[in-house]
């Protein structure tokens, strides 16, 4: 049986300290429901996460473009404040959003955001420490456990992985 999203090619973004189950649940739901998900780290190779768990990267940077996704996927833990130093990665951020393809960020994942420069007058959530980081970059916070502004999906925290992927997966399927 064909899930919602067969077909659709999402990247997940990876380094290392990322926040393993923000990683691991959006990664196993969106493949339940049919996708193909591309996880994608600074170079092709294992990644370990804040709790422990390892996950292997498929796909380096400098390997991929934006138009290989319908969508990006930015988990947090210690990672975002790593994969905000590549340029291409801000890059493929900014082409996706102009694109209006879905960006989901959840956690500490709006540093990437916000160093991309996409959040001026934009609606978001993500952990309450860069709450700050956030509103300085020109967006509303709003202590949600998902905002979703246009293509732009953010949460705060593990506890709201349920809504977070929920309305990706909404968002992915229009």
């Amino acid at each position: 049986m064909a899930g919602m999203l067969e077909g659709r090619r999402v990247g997940l973004f990876v380094a290392d300290l990322f926040e393993d189950i923000e990683a691991y649940y959006p990664y196993y739901r969106l493949a339940e429901e049919g996708a193909h998900v591309t996880v994608v780290g600074p170079s092709a190779r294992s990644y370990q996460g804040k709790r422990g768990m390892t996950m292997e990267a498929d796909a380096a940077l400098e390997d991929i473009g934006s138009w290989d996704f319908g969508a990006l996927v930015l988990p947090g833990g210690y990672a975002p404040d790593h994969l905000r130093r590549h340029q291409r990665l801000l890059d493929l951020v900014a082409e996706a959003d102009q694109a209006d393809k879905p960006i989901a960020a959840i956690c500490h994942a709006g540093w990437v955001l916000v160093s991309a420069g996409i959040l001026k007058k934009r609606r978001v959530t993500g952990f309450w420490s860069i709450r700050d980081d956030l509103v300085n970059a020109g967006a509303e916070y709003e202590d949600s456990d998902v905002v979703r502004d246009g293509n732009l999906i953010t949460s705060r925290y593990p506890n709201d992985l349920g809504a977070f992927c929920r309305t990706l997966i909404e968002a992915l399927s229009q």
